[in-house]
C-alpha cells in the first residue's frame, strides 16, 4: 500500500513539476464590477479581456513572480506528495487545501471552478501583508489563515491546477478597479472558449466581458509575465443588431 501511495503521489509531481507555477468573504461588494449589461467585448486575443499582451523579460513584477514560481513548485511537490499519501502528511495546511481540491474534482466544467472560488474566499481572511507586496505561496497563506488578494488567486491557482484543470486554461491576472483606484488580482479561467474571473470580492463568478471596473494590466502565465498593450473595448448590443 505504501508503495502505490508513493507512486500516486510521484506521478502526480511529474504532472506537476511542468507548472508555474481584496476583501474577505464577510466583506464581498456585489457591485465592485459592473453588472452585465447590453455591450459585446471586442475580442483582438485569445487572452483575458480579448485585448493583446506581450511577455516581458525584466521588471520588479517579473522577477516577483519567477521567486514566487520557485515557492509554488515545492508546494506543488509537497501537495502531491500528501495527496498521494494522506495518512502521512504532516502539513496541516497541504491537508486543508487538499480538502478544497477533493470538493472540486467532485465537479465538472463551471460547478467545478465555482467551488474552488468560493471555498477558497471562505477559507482565507482577508489581511494586509503588512509589506508592500508579498507574495505567499497557497500553503504559506492556508498556513496562516489570512492572505490579500494575490494570495487568494495564487491559492486558487494551486487549487484548480490539483483539480485537474488544465495550466493553458488558467491565468493570474493583475488588473486596475478603475471604481476603487486601486490594483487588484484575480484569477482567469477558461471554459468552452470563454474567461471567467475567480475573484475574492464575489462568490460569484462573471465572464471577463462582465468586469466592466476592471482594466487589465499584466497577466501571469507559467513562467511569463505577460503586459497588455491597450485597454478592452466594448461596443454596444443595438450597433450589433444594427448591422
Amino acid at each position: 500500500m505504501e508503495t502505490a501511495a508513493r507512486s500516486r503521489a510521484w506521478r502526480a509531481i511529474l504532472v506537476l513539476c511542468g507548472l508555474v507555477l481584496c476583501g474577505s468573504a464577510a466583506e464581498l461588494r456585489a457591485g465592485t464590477l459592473l453588472s452585465p449589461g447590453a455591450g459585446l467585448l471586442v475580442r483582438k486575443s485569445a487572452e483575458p479581456f480579448g485585448v493583446f499582451a506581450f511577455a516581458i523579460s525584466a521588471g520588479s513584477l517579473q522577477q516577483k513572480w519567477l521567486l514566487l514560481k520557485d515557492k509554488l513548485d515545492g508546494d506543488m511537490v509537497q501537495l502531491a506528495l500528501c495527496d498521494g499519501d494522506r495518512d502521512n502528511c504532516a502539513s496541516p495546511a497541504a491537508l486543508k487545501l487538499l480538502a478544497i481540491v477533493d470538493q472540486a474534482r467532485a465537479r465538472d466544467g463551471r460547478a467545478r471552478l465555482g467551488e474552488t472560488n468560493r471555498a477558497i474566499n471562505l477559507a482565507i481572511r482577508a489581511a494586509n501583508d503588512g509589506i508592500d507586496d508579498v507574495w505567499s505561496s497557497p500553503l504559506a497563506t492556508f498556513s496562516r489563515g489570512a492572505g490579500d488578494c494575490e494570495d487568494y488567486a495564487i491559492a486558487k491557482l494551486a487549487a484548480l491546477r490539483l483539480a485537474g484543470v488544465a495550466a493553458e486554461d488558467l491565468r493570474i491576472v493583475v488588473v486596475r478597479d478603475v471604481r476603487a483606484g486601486e490594483e487588484h488580482a484575480v484569477v482567469a479561467a477558461r471554459l468552452d472558449g470563454r474567461w471567467l474571473m475567480l475573484d475574492n470580492r464575489r462568490m460569484a463568478m462573471v465572464e471577463d466581458d462582465a468586469a466592466r471596473s476592471y482594466q487589465p494590466l499584466f497577466a501571469l502565465h507559467r513562467s511569463a509575465v505577460m503586459k497588455y498593450v491597450d485597454e478592452p473595448m466594448q461596443v454596444s448590443m443595438m450597433a450589433v443588431e444594427a448591422r
